[in-house]
């Protein structure tokens, strides 16, 4: 294809994409263009991840124990909760968010930045939901990769996310035998 061929390509189809936008955002403001950044990103994360497993020669299990399943399940969410919401790691949330309130116990609520490129991954950032998949991975490849240490670093998730509940259980238990 020669270069004017490929300019015309290029211009349409980055028109077909401006469309494509408008009719599907409904007026509202969609960042499809950092959305697909970011499903790009994750998709060479995950690639870089099984590429490393594979040239290490491990070989994947039949299927996940059910014990792992657990333990993955309680250090996702404990460790996206750390990275998306507690006030500790809002420095890493900083350059993409803005802080609007503190929302539980040691956590933040903040919005993602309305600038293109910083709103993406702002609602990454800030998203549990989100950061969950991108934690699932890593500890996926991590325990076929280095199975000891990525199950002791769950187990310490694990334990943190049972301490957390035991507080709040705790303090619920107290605010309802004093009335504080």
């Amino acid at each position: 294809m020669d270069t004017a061929a490929e300019s015309r390509f290029a211009g349409r189809l980055h028109r077909l994409l401006q469309r494509t936008g408008r009719s599907y955002s409904a007026g509202n403001d969609q960042p499809l263009g950092g959305y697909l950044v970011a499903m790009t990103g994750f998709a060479a994360y995950t690639a870089a991840w099984a590429t490393a497993v594979r040239l290490r020669g491990r070989p994947l299990p039949d299927r996940p124990e059910p014990w792992d399943v657990v333990l993955t399940s309680v250090a996702t969410f404990r460790l996206s909760r750390l990275l998306s919401k507690a006030s500790v790691t809002s420095p890493l949330r900083a350059p993409f968010t803005r802080y609007v309130g503190p929302q539980g116990p040691g956590e933040l609520h903040e919005e993602a930045q309305p600038e293109d490129g910083k709103r993406t991954a702002g609602e990454l950032a800030t998203c549990p939901f989100c950061m969950s998949v991108w934690i699932t991975s890593t500890l996926t490849a991590g325990q076929l990769l280095w199975p000891r240490a990525t199950r002791t670093a769950m187990g310490a998730l694990a334990a943190v996310a049972g301490a957390d509940t035991l507080q709040l259980a705790y303090g619920a238990l107290v605010e309802k035998t004093t009335g504080e």
